[in-house]
């Protein structure tokens, strides 16, 4: 059976929720898009959901303490966007209302944050991790201007990414630093992927037509482990696809 991450809204009009999506339009700009070669971003691009705007607009600072220094401007005119986002923290910190309370199942938090990879000119997006097993009230979505000036927020761009992990057990893990010498399993398999990625660079950068063909190594794309030097893991995800929200009953 699925678990449920339940979502009620608290305004008539919330903003949309969907499926973290995997495109970033500074890995578009590469050659041949080979920015989303590595794995480990275009997972943590669709690793949750993003909460997108309602509406474009720009939102300026002008460098000063106060709330009143952060103005917002939207593209049209829009019933709730005096409840979407607001001057709330004052000191450069804009505050969106993602426009849902969530109820996650007990043991899992919901971390809060921007969409991952998702880079803007001018503002950072702060985190935050929330109880939601428990808590019976929405939580805000935060942002702190970087510099004085102005920032856009385009209609249909995340400006929240939420997704869940179990944080609770994490008091009882205990970091422990180890020789990798002490490991001879691990520490064959490691040789083995430097000699590949080195004999890989060298032929590259000679333009051996062999390697300029293959372009990059696949090994964590595709879960190998180079020079079959064990079992490659049966667990291995290259591609994560999550659910749309549903109407519940």
């Amino acid at each position: 059976m699925d678990m449920e991450l339940e979502c009620y809204p608290t305004s008539l009009r919330p903003p949309d929720i969907v499926p973290g999506r995997p495109q970033r339009a500074w890995m578009e700009g590469f050659l041949d898009r080979h920015a989303y070669r590595c794995l480990p971003l275009t997972m943590a691009n669709t690793s949750g959901w993003e909460i997108l705007c309602p509406v474009g607009f720009t939102a300026e600072w002008t460098g000063g303490p106060d709330q009143a220094d952060i103005t917002f401007t939207a593209d049209h005119p829009h019933p709730d966007f005096h409840d979407l986002v607001k001057s709330h923290f004052s000191r450069g910190i804009i505050t969106f209302h993602p426009g849902y309370l969530f109820r996650t199942p007990p043991g899992w938090s919901m971390w809060v944050q921007g969409a991952p990879n998702h880079v803007k000119d001018g503002i950072q997006a702060l985190q935050g991790l929330v109880e939601t097993d428990w808590l019976p009230f929405p939580f805000t979505m935060n942002w702190i201007f970087t510099r004085p000036g102005k920032v856009r927020f385009e209609k249909g761009e995340p400006f929240c990414f939420i997704t869940l992990l179990q944080d609770r057990e994490l008091g009882q893990v205990q970091p422990v630093t180890r020789s990798l010498e002490a490991n001879t399993g691990l520490r064959d398999q490691y040789d083995a992927w430097f000699r590949q990625r080195q004999d890989f660079n060298t032929r590259l950068a000679k333009s051996d037509p062999e390697a300029m063909r293959d372009a990059w190594q696949r090994y964590y794309f595709k879960g190998e482990l180079p020079e079959d030097t064990g079992p490659a893991p049966a667990s291995h995800v290259n591609k994560r696809r999550l659910k749309a929200p549903k109407l519940g009953v």
